[in-house]
């Protein structure tokens, strides 16, 4: 049986894997324009696989 392994929070953004930030423009209807920027660690999931899975491939 392989012991269970549980998702870790990930270090650089600390679970907080996506932000919003305005671009300093407004649209036509007068809101601000917004992209969303992904945690490149994570990849925007906010948590990370250990390390002995991850150079397993798994």
């Amino acid at each position: 049986m392989m012991p269970q392994t549980t998702p870790r929070i990930c270090h650089a953004c600390d679970g907080f894997a996506t932000a919003t930030i305005t671009t300093g423009l407004t649209s036509a209807n007068g809101t601000r324009d917004t992209i969303q920027v992904n945690c490149p660690t994570c990849r925007g999931l906010g948590r990370t696989i250990p390390a002995a899975l991850h150079r397993a491939g798994k």
